[in-house]
């Protein structure tokens, strides 16, 4: 079992910068592979970005590559998303979760964080 509550969200101006955190408690954090989804108005939970548990290797959704950078601090319980460029169009409630499995924290994720709200005005 692994609690996860995110922190971060906000108001900003489109072209403009948030930092997402996520802190994990429970079981060994090292243990888990990490992931944000957003959800949009009207619209299906949708994956944006996971490392694996070693930190190693990231993936993104193509619609935020070259803007989202995720990254995990194993010391401190954290996961984190950086977040440029905004556009109206990230504008969701951004999800952390967690998964025993690198590939599965992409889609079906086990655990799940309560959500943070972005949005981004034009």
């Amino acid at each position: 079992q692994v609690q996860l509550v995110e922190s971060g969200g906000g108001l900003v101006q489109a072209g403009g910068s948030l930092r997402l955190s996520c802190a994990a408690s429970g079981r060994t954090f090292s243990a888990f592979a990490l992931g944000w989804f957003r959800q949009a108005p009207g619209k299906e939970r949708e994956f944006v970005a996971a490392i694996t548990r070693n930190g190693f290797i990231r993936n993104y959704a193509n619609s935020v590559k070259g803007r989202f950078t995720i990254s995990r601090d194993n010391a401190k319980n954290t996961v984190f998303l950086q977040m440029n460029n905004l556009n109206p169009e990230d504008t969701a409630v951004y999800y952390c979760a967690a998964d025993n499995d690198n590939l599965v924290v992409t889609t079906t994720p086990n655990y799940w964080g309560q959500g943070t709200q972005v949005t981004v005005s034009s």
